[in-house]
């Protein structure tokens, strides 16, 4: 073959542009559908759709076709792991994580690779492996600095430091993440689980505040981020909003209020969409003021056998 037959069959295709435009629409959508589709409605349709992706390598494709096959199969990858997690399949998590990692990297997708260290952290951090969330935070800035990741990887930072109990560098974490969150373009589409954006952001700002005690500051976020939903009732960020309501439970509870902590709490554990682990971490901040505080009161009894009960079906 002459030059010109070698570069005509590196750009042949049998799958027209149009498909790959329908796979990122699709992406998309089921990303938006994280914070509110049913945790096993979306596995069975992630799971799904990185079939018939992966279904794309059996058909001739151009190099770019190929390489975008690569990094939407590692973005439907991402959704899948942390649905897995959410889910309690935590050693399937893992390894589709990994794997997610392996295909960022393949692509060249900086995004990808830094969503699966972000993963990471987000893994370590349910299970109080508070230094390791930090390295994986470190190890996905370094992968992808500026990225919109980045922002969250500085989040979960901050979380892990607030949880360790050194205020300033959770301050420090706060301030790199804020800075860098007010240099990069609004998102087009902020219902995305893997964009940052200043709403998810103050959510991050809650949760350590939270943690280092400034209860008037968390308490104004957790306010402004707790909605009541869409005209019919239905909560469009019902894990956001659940732990909104831990906070405003555990700042209710240290100021004395026990009846008003008793049902921000119970409201926070009664919703049909969440993710167990992450829930069940901040609902332990609520335990252990009310252990601490009421631990003679029935109805205070009641709450910690209830959130005993969902640890047990982590």
């Amino acid at each position: 073959m002459d030059t010109v037959d070698i570069l005509t069959r590196l750009r042949a295709s049998d799958v027209d542009q149009a498909t790959f435009d329908a796979l990122r629409i699709t992406i998309d959508r089921l990303c938006c559908e994280y914070a509110y589709m049913p945790a096993d409605q979306l596995l069975i349709e992630g799971r799904a759709w990185l079939g018939r992706v992966a279904g794309l390598q059996n058909q001739r494709l151009s190099l770019a076709q190929h390489r975008e096959a690569i990094s939407l199969a590692g973005q439907l990858a991402l959704l899948v792991g942390c649905v897995e997690y959410d889910s309690g399949i935590r050693r399937q998590a893992e390894a589709t994580r990994q794997a997610a990692l392996l295909l960022g990297s393949e692509a060249g997708n900086l995004g990808v690779q830094g969503w699966a260290y972000e993963m990471k952290a987000w893994f370590a951090l349910t299970s109080g492996d508070y230094r390791g969330v930090i390295a994986a935070a470190d190890a996905g800035i370094a992968a992808a600095p500026r990225e919109s990741v980045a922002v969250q990887l500085y989040a979960q930072k901050a979380k892990a430091w607030a949880r360790i109990g050194d205020r300033q560098q959770t301050e420090v974490a706060l301030d790199a993440g804020r800075q860098l969150l007010e240099g990069l373009p609004y998102p087009e589409s902020v219902e995305n689980h893997f964009v940052v954006d200043p709403a998810k952001w103050d959510y991050y700002r809650m949760d350590a505040y939270r943690k280092v005690g400034e209860d008037q500051l968390a308490q104004q976020l957790a306010s402004v981020l707790r909605v009541d939903g869409d005209f019919d009732g239905a909560e469009r960020q019902p894990m956001r909003n659940a732990e909104a309501r831990v906070t405003l439970a555990v700042v209710a509870a240290r100021q004395g209020d026990l009846d008003a902590a008793l049902a921000y709490g119970e409201r926070a554990l009664s919703g049909d969409r969440r993710s167990l682990p992450s829930l069940a971490m901040v609902a332990g901040d609520l335990g252990s003021v009310l252990q601490q505080r009421y631990g003679t009161v029935s109805e205070a009894q009641e709450f910690l056998q209830h959130l005993r009960s969902l640890r047990g079906g982590d």
